[in-house]
């Protein structure tokens, strides 16, 4: 079975990254391949109304037609066994779609055995798992009205996305049956979405453990397969979502993500050294993963007030680039001025954090977003392959710098949290992180700033640099928003 151990993401959507849908991405598997990736991201390519990116599921065993068939799929993940390239699928069952067979069976027959699948109340109420709307200023309540039902039915996300029990025994045999479906067709692993939920709503069926053995339980069901959790929760908790490795096997650091963009809009490397050290030691064989931009806004919720407004008045200026009351619906090149310095140097920082790097499409080569459309639908636009092509024939380019980056972390392998240490310079803008390897121990650099530090750092050899540099030595150069990786004594 797959471990998350010292892998590399890369993160797709079906409907953008290429024509064709899933024999499209086949044909492309050879970018994903040279850019030094051993694992592809597939985001929902289920039967959906395709309201919100197919994140509303209809048929959670079945392929969507508009992406191809059940055998596209099969071949797919021959293909990308074939190049040693690792599959990870969604898994989405905090809701469905309102257009599911079950819902419409829910709310037009009061004795359907799927009623009881689906939160319901007579009256609107202050809900112990939801506490409000996700999507502020887009729903203004947690729950709708259905007239056919005769009562409310409770949706954490948007109203055509009602949310299940996840406790009900029946949902969570269906569950089980989804993943050991997709098992069987050769995936290797899972991304599980709005993971707090789940857990919440679990606890309300049987609070033991206050509903962490709903993870406990899904991990079993994986059958070793590792469940990577969207978990947008406080350091604190993770630790629970973990369990003895026995639940989620890799952690979506929501919490350094934002402490990243903080560090990015402040130029100074304090808010992510101080998100580093917040974590806890994952347990063997579990890891954190780490990313710059995905397919939703950047959610700057768990940052505080004065920290949210920094990174916003850094980055998204405009009230049109905002979003939810917490969040910029911007992908990472228009937010750092397409400076192909400064973007390559933050790759460079979340390469450098312990855990599993992911890369999202696009952000590769820099790509723009959109903002005429509407909500995140503004970073969720096609692949750009004619920039692609160009950027392949272009010394220096961000494809070569990102490529290059991703091949030497992938060749360095596992960077557990446990021997990864923050390093303080006497420069503000200098981000240091050491990782104590029984191969030599690697002091990876970047410079936040737009001008030229100096350091001293024993060193001897230069692994990966943003530059040409001095040879090894006892002074370190780091340009404007350079970066160095550092074999150290």
């Amino acid at each position: 079975m797959m471990t998350l151990d010292g892998r590399v993401i890369y993160q797709l959507a079906p409907g953008a990254f290429a024509d064709g849908g899933l024999n499209g991405i086949r044909r492309r598997l050879d970018h994903i391949r040279a850019l030094g990736a051993d694992t592809v991201w597939i985001q929902p390519f289920y039967v959906s109304p395709y309201r919100d990116g197919g994140y509303d599921v209809v048929d959670h065993r079945g392929v969507s037609q508009r992406f191809g068939t059940m055998a596209d799929f099969d071949d797919l993940v021959a293909r990308c066994h074939e190049l040693d390239l690792r599959v990870v699928v969604g898994l989405i069952m905090q809701h469905t779609s309102s257009a599911h067979p079950w819902f419409r069976s829910a709310r037009e027959d009061p004795s359907s055995p799927y009623r009881d699948f689906y939160v319901w109340a007579q009256e609107p109420h202050e809900d112990e798992v939801v506490k409000k709307p996700v999507f502020t200023g887009v729903e203004d309540s947690i729950w709708a009205y259905d007239g056919h039902a005769g009562m409310y039915y409770r949706h954490a996300f948007y109203r055509h996305q009602p949310d299940l029990d996840v406790g009900h025994p029946e949902v969570r045999a269906d569950i089980a049956k989804t993943v050991r479906h997709w098992l069987d067709h050769g995936v290797d692993g899972f991304r599980v979405d709005a993971v707090p939920h789940m857990v919440k709503q679990a606890a309300v069926t049987d609070p033991r453990d206050d509903g962490y053995w709903f993870l406990t339980e899904l991990a079993a069901a994986a059958d070793g397969a590792p469940l990577m959790g969207e978990v947008d929760s406080e350091p604190s908790e993770y630790g629970n979502y973990f369990g003895d490795g026995n639940r989620l096997r890799g952690i979506l650091d929501f919490w350094t993500n934002s402490y990243l963009f903080l560090a990015l809009a402040r130029r100074d490397a304090e808010p992510l050294e101080r998100a580093m050290r917040r974590q806890p030691e994952p347990p063997a064989g579990c890891t954190y993963l780490n990313w710059l931009r995905n397919q939703d806004e950047l959610n700057l919720a768990l940052l505080e007030d004065d920290e949210r407004a920094d990174v916003m008045a850094a980055f998204a200026p405009d009230e049109d680039m905002r979003i939810y009351g917490r969040g910029i619906r911007r992908r990472l090149a228009p937010m750092l001025d397409f400076d192909v310095r400064r973007i390559a140097m933050a790759h460079a920082l979340v390469m450098a954090l312990p855990g599993v790097p992911i890369v999202r499409y696009g952000e590769e080569i820099g790509m723009d977003d959109d903002l005429s459309l509407p909500e995140r639908n503004a970073v969720r636009t096609p692949m750009d392959w004619a920039a692609v092509e160009r950027q392949e024939l272009e010394p220096g380019s961000l494809l070569s710098r990102i490529a290059q980056l991703t091949r030497c972390r992938h060749e360095l392998g596992e960077l557990p949290q446990r021997r990864a240490e923050p390093v303080r310079f006497d420069h503000p803008s200098v981000f240091g992180v050491l990782h104590q390897r029984r191969e030599g121990s690697v002091l990876m650099l970047a410079n936040l700033a737009d001008e030229e530090v100096h350091l001293k750092v024993e060193h001897e050899a230069d692994l990966l640099a943003d530059q040409s540099y001095e040879p090894a030595g006892a002074d370190v150069v780091l340009g404007a928003y350079g970066y160095r990786w550092l074999r150290v004594k």
